[in-house]
């Protein structure tokens, strides 16, 4: 199932990195981070968050606490479609096991 994780996290991170003709204020990023926080911790609950997510967060707010909102919203949005691909990767394996078990 690995094989098809990794595909939609890239695509999910091509479609999230759509780029802003102006310029990301404060409010844009408190915005993608709450949205991003939001998804990891539905990971979380799901017990399969990514360390990669929890990366991208801790970049997203040092970005915003240097100023840079157009680098910080982005991260946020990286991290969010992480949390989102590791949302899929519980949910599809959460019965794909059995048609590996051998019977």
């Amino acid at each position: 199932m690995l094989e098809f994780t990794v595909p939609l996290a890239a695509m999910l991170l091509i479609a999230g990195s759509a780029s802003v003709f102006a310029a990301a204020s404060e409010a844009d990023f408190k915005s993608a981070y709450a949205e991003a926080e939001a998804a990891n911790k539905e990971a979380g609950s799901l017990r399969n968050q990514w360390t990669t997510t929890s990366a991208a967060l801790a970049a997203a707010k040092k970005a915003a606490e240097s100023g840079d909102f157009d680098k910080a919203v982005a991260s946020s949005r990286e991290a969010e479609a992480l949390a989102k691909a590791s949302i899929f990767q519980a949910t599809s394996e959460k019965e794909a096991w059995k048609a590996m078990e051998i019977r």
